[in-house]
């Protein structure tokens, strides 16, 4: 029944478009509508990324849900920089790195079933790059704490800070896919799986559709910050980094409640670090073709990175994942969340 429900609801895509095309709804209802038409896109992603894994083995099918699950965010931060929502771009990435890591493996632990457990070698590289991220954006945030923060100067720092980060990303995540190669038995075919061009085509597509719902959500997000009483970094770091990662928190969910907790957390560890290592330095050197990005992050989006990702390790390394650790883990986030809202806008 479930299963029907989310097929009928893919209806929403396209009903999202039509309506800010040919409708003059306003803007709150436009970002309602997009974030409820995220939510079948994210469940339809998550199958197709069940379906990969089966051929590739958790590792490689995590890093592949990750791609194409960010592929919107990367979006989502070109279009605000365009509409020079510097703050949106800086809360949206930092937001979307915390809500990996600590909601998405939340969840994913809580409604994990079966016995299989978390890949703690490949857990603690995803976790290092992100601590090691954390320690090299300091070199472009400190000094944009005192004085203007988007000053160019900053922008230049940032740009060589984000070919280091990119350098190192793309060793990692050479080696991790190599070891996760080597790891892996090759499946037999089995009945009602995918063959992996279908898989990987279905993500394809889902992740295209839901690029065109996040410049919806981009266009809206101002005046429904604005209305619902909110700071726009708040609903940058919290709102759109949950709606725009919709693809891997309900793939992650999806297919840890059927008994895949190591895909989940493969999918949620490996994407909070591709954004850490990747998506950031990515953003920060395209924006130079529509306006330079400074990577001016303040001490509150600093600390949640490399907090989180501390807080994680030890819960990991320490004992056995379990449900009660992963209510910890979104427990912790909500922490995380309320500080988002205490800090509000750059004053």
């Amino acid at each position: 029944m479930a299963r029907k429900i989310l097929l009928a609801l893919l209806g929403l895509a396209p009903l999202t478009i039509a309506a800010d095309f040919l409708l003059d709804l306003g803007d709150v209802e436009l970002f309602v509508l997009a974030s409820l038409a995220l939510v079948p896109l994210a469940w339809m992603i998550g199958e197709a990324t069940e379906h990969a894994a089966h051929h590739t083995g958790p590792g490689i099918g995590g890093f592949i849900n990750a791609t194409f699950g960010n592929a919107p965010e990367l979006i989502i931060s070109l279009l605000a920089i365009d509409r020079g929502l510097t703050e949106v771009v800086r809360g949206s990435l930092t937001g979307s790195v915390v809500g990996n890591i600590l909601l998405v493996l939340g969840f994913s632990l809580l409604f994990g079933t079966g016995t299989q457990g978390v890949d703690k070698e490949s857990s603690f590289v995803w976790l290092g790059l992100i601590v090691a991220a954390t320690l090299v954006l300091l070199v472009p945030a400190v000094p944009s704490w005192d004085g203007d923060p988007e000053r160019h100067s900053i922008a230049v720092v940032s740009t060589l800070v984000s070919a280091l980060l990119l350098v190192l990303y793309v060793a990692v995540t050479w080696w991790q896919l190599r070891r996760h190669r080597a790891m892996h038995i090759a499946a037999e075919p089995a009945e009602g799986f995918w063959s992996l061009p279908v898989a990987v085509g279905v993500l394809a597509v889902a992740t295209v559709v839901t690029a065109f719902i996040a410049e919806i959500l981009v266009d809206s997000i101002e005046t429904f910050a604005h209305k619902a009483h909110l700071s726009d970094f708040f609903v940058a770091a919290v709102i759109v980094a949950i709606v725009g990662n919709a693809a891997e928190h309900g793939g992650a969910v999806v297919v840890a409640h059927r008994g895949k907790v190591t895909l989940a957390a493969e999918i949620a560890l490996s994407s909070g670090a591709q954004v850490a290592v990747f998506l950031i330095p990515a953003v920060a050197l395209v924006s130079w073709l529509i306006e330079p990005l400074a990577l001016s992050f303040r001490p509150v989006e600093l600390a949640a990175l490399g907090g989180s990702s501390l807080v994680v390790g030890t819960l990991i390394l320490s004992r056995r994942p379990t449900p009660r650790t992963g209510a910890v883990l979104i427990l912790l986030y909500a922490c995380v969340a309320g500080a988002f809202f205490i800090a509000g806008d750059r004053g």
